[in-house]
């Protein structure tokens, strides 16, 4: 098993949540977070005054799947949410040891 963890801009939440469940990934946990990498943030105007914002709204999916879909996910979160722009976000892939279902018990691949 494993965990997909893509940071992604925020508009292109469903049409990455679309793209996952055309190939057959129903769920994901999203988290609203803020950061930077090469896009570093940018300036704007606030009554007349400039700043910076450092940190940058973006979106943080969190995906459990088993091992022979991975591949086919992270093609369908690259189409869906790449702009070619900087600042389309990452994707991170872990390996999970142990996924149990609180209501049922079950373990591994069937809790997922």
């Amino acid at each position: 098993m494993k965990q997909i963890t893509a940071i992604i801009k925020p508009f292109k939440l469903d049409d990455v949540r679309d793209a996952l469940h055309e190939i057959g990934i129903h769920g994901m946990t999203v988290t609203e977070v803020k950061g930077y990498g090469r896009q570093k943030g940018h300036t704007e105007m606030y009554r007349g005054a400039e700043y910076v914002v450092d940190f940058l709204p973006k979106l943080k999916l969190e995906i459990a799947i088993a091992e022979n879909v991975v591949e086919p996910a992270i093609e369908a979160i690259i189409n869906a949410a790449q702009t070619g722009k900087i600042g389309d976000g990452k994707i991170f892939v872990t390996n999970i040891e142990q996924t149990i279902r609180i209501r049922t018990g079950e373990t591994g691949e069937e809790a997922l």
